[in-house]
């Protein structure tokens, strides 16, 4: 599944979309402890938290992560939106909690 396949489904709202949207999801990665995320998230990965500022998009950029989900309907802060239009980062979001927004989407990948 490809990130604008996600976007295409319509389950998530587009918070900013970045460039590459035609990059393939690997695989879902679920964290809000920004240390962890940058020594364990998987490049290409979707990945699901509720940490909406500027570091996580710095942890993002760093683990070439494919798009990030904020789950349980939480959006970045403004200088967070600012960096992910800056960045070129697809955000979107979802108003569910992060683990079944990771299972949704874990399902889809693998469908």
């Amino acid at each position: 599944m490809t990130v604008q396949e996600l976007i295409d489904s319509g389950k998530y709202e587009i918070l900013n979309s970045g460039s590459n949207t035609d990059r393939e999801i690997g695989k879902v990665f679920c964290c809000d402890l920004l240390s962890v995320a940058m020594s364990h998230a998987p490049s290409g990965c979707a990945w699901v938290t509720v940490m909406g500022n500027m570091n996580t998009l710095a942890v993002a950029s760093l683990t070439d992560t494919a798009v990030v989900i904020m789950g349980e309907g939480v959006s970045l802060d403004d200088a967070a939106m600012k960096k992910a239009k800056e960045q070129e980062i697809t955000v979107l979001k979802s108003g569910k909690p992060v683990f079944d927004t990771a299972l949704e989407i874990h399902g889809m990948i693998n469908a």
